[in-house]
Parts: structure tokens; C-alpha cells; sequence
């Protein structure tokens, strides 16, 4: 059975996905509030922190034009609207917790979850660019933040 975080991360990505997918179909009842409770009503009874799925997707929703704006240049092949949808929100909740949930997730399990995502709701080669984009996210926008601010004494 899959972890309690892990499969909060499942609820954050499904809803994330049918959250983007209504408004970019124009969907004028569109309300993330009530997907993200009809999500966690199928899960009620396996998943105890029903507060850090909301965290999740709240906080992605929030930092979403930073995050994809952050995804470009370590993508430059791939415009952000052309990255499939469901590996576009996994590359968003994978560098949400990298730059923003660090002191609560380790940067390793981070990446390593966005990775079991792709595996198991992306294509044959989502779990690869995912491990690829995060991986370079975390040596550019973490990193290299960390060491910067050691030198700098």
C-alpha cells in the first residue's frame, strides 16, 4: 500500500490536473476547493493528513506562474503549454517541494516522488524527463542557492 504523503500526492496531482483542465476548457463552476474535496472523500479513511494534500495544492496553485516560469529555461525544448498536462503538474508539485518544502521534505525524496508519478500516470518516457528536469531544478535553483549563501560569509 502506498504511503500516506504518497498517496496525498496522488489526490494533489489528480486534483491539480482536473483543476487545470476545467478552466482551461472554460468551465465556469470550476472551483478547486470542491474538486480537492470530492478527491479526498474517495480517500477518507487511507489518508490521515488531509492537510498537507490541501497545502500542496494550495501552494502549487499559488506559486504556479513562478514555478512554470522556473521549469522553461531547464526545459528549453519543451514550451510549458506543450509539456503533457499530467507531467507539466507533476514537474510543478515535484519543484514546489524542492524550493518551497525543504525543511519538511529532503530534496532526493522530493524528486523521487514526482518520479513514481510519472511512472504511474505518465507515458514511457514521462518518469525520465521528470527525473531529468527535477534533478537539474535541484543542482540550479537549490544547490546553488545553498552554496552560494555558505560563501558568502
Amino acid at each position: 500500500m502506498a504511503s500516506n504523503r504518497h498517496l496525498g500526492r496522488i489526490v494533489a496531482l489528480q486534483t491539480l490536473y482536473e483543476y487545470e483542465f476545467r478552466i482551461q476548457s472554460q468551465d465556469k463552476t470550476t472551483d478547486v476547493d470542491d474538486i480537492l474535496s470530492h478527491n479526498l472523500q474517495r480517500y477518507d479513511s487511507a489518508i490521515e493528513d488531509k492537510s498537507f494534500v490541501e497545502a500542496l495544492v494550495k501552494g502549487v496553485l499559488a506559486q504556479q506562474t513562478d514555478l512554470d516560469l522556473k521549469i522553461q529555461p531547464i526545459a528549453p525544448d519543451w514550451p510549458i503549454d506543450q509539456i503533457a498536462r499530467i507531467d507539466r503538474n507533476i514537474l510543478r508539485i515535484g519543484l514546489y517541494e524542492l524550493l518551497h518544502k525543504a525543511d519538511l521534505i529532503p530534496p532526493k525524496v522530493a524528486i523521487n516522488e514526482a518520479v513514481e508519478l510519472a511512472k504511474a500516470f505518465g507515458s514511457d518516457n514521462s518518469s525520465k524527463f521528470i527525473n531529468g528536469v527535477l534533478g537539474t531544478a535541484y543542482r540550479t535553483l537549490v544547490e546553488d542557492t545553498t552554496n552560494g549563501s555558505d560563501t558568502a560569509v
